[in-house]
């Protein structure tokens, strides 16, 4: 944990009908110095609507080997790699080559993050994708966060219903091709 990291944690009743998980999750998340509320929240959101065994986050923002959040299978082999923000295009080349997933989820504006990778070499773009969600939605959550959360996320339709700290939001997540 970086010096001057701020501890969040939280609270999850996780309900996503999409993918047949129903599960309490308790969550310690240390938001570095660098890293904004939205950057976090986008996080925290990215590792609860990829739930599954052997999903952790990575070491922190300022690691290269790692994504900010990752799957690992039994044996320790990363299995998705999930980028948070709007990373650029060499660690997404790297991460489709090291995992058999790899996906984006962001809290800028999708066409900018987009743009920015357009035309640049990224090993089986054709198979990533970026995640987004409404506009306003992660500047709601993030203005409801505390450093004890309690979080209820259920997920159907891909629409996403947020309750957290009594504070409730509501967002379609949208699927972008990265090519």
């Amino acid at each position: 944990m970086a010096a001057g990291a701020v501890i969040h944690t939280f609270a999850v009743q996780l309900a996503d009908v999409d993918r047949g998980v129903d599960d309490d999750v308790t969550l310690r998340v240390a938001r570095h110095p660098s890293e904004t509320d939205a950057y976090m929240m986008t996080r925290v959101l990215a590792y609860l609507l990829e739930y599954e065994e052997g999903i952790a986050f990575g070491e922190g923002i300022s690691s290269t080997d790692e994504p900010a959040v990752l799957v690992r299978d039994m044996t320790g082999r990363i299995t998705a790699w999930i980028e948070i923000g709007a990373p650029d295009a060499s660690r997404l080349h790297y991460g489709s080559k090291l995992a058999d997933r790899t996906v984006v989820y962001t809290h800028r504006d999708p066409a900018m993050v987009l743009s920015a990778l357009a035309g640049k070499p990224i090993h089986r773009a054709d198979t990533i994708t970026l995640h987004s969600f409404d506009p306003g939605f992660i500047d709601d959550a993030v203005a409801a966060l505390a450093r004890r959360n309690t979080m209820t996320l259920s997920v159907t339709e891909r629409q996403v219903y947020l309750d957290l700290n009594g504070t409730s939001a509501t967002s379609a997540v949208h699927d972008h091709a990265i090519v």
